[in-house]
């Protein structure tokens, strides 16, 4: 399955690589600034939701979708290589 990660960092300044890490961990790859695309198998939106929440503050905004049928121009990433 092909999950969309979105999220707004509210707070700037604030240190986030173990987010970026978990992310390219999975394999995710930006499409936007603060969208990540990733394919994985035998999961949930709920517990990719979970993971990445230990990893952002409580004042942030975290969404995690699956991706079906897209239409897109100019992303950072092919999706179709995904």
């Amino acid at each position: 399955m092909v999950y969309l990660i979105s999220y707004d960092l509210v707070l700037p300044g604030q240190n986030y690589q173990a987010l970026y890490d978990v992310l390219e961990g999975w394999g995710a790859k930006r499409a936007l600034q603060s969208t990540w695309v990733v394919r994985l198998n035998n999961t949930s939106s709920a517990a990719i939701r979970d993971e990445l929440m230990k990893h952002i503050d409580t004042n942030d905004r975290l969404l995690v979708d699956t991706l079906g049928q897209w239409a897109s121009f100019s992303l950072m990433v092919d999706l179709n290589q995904i």
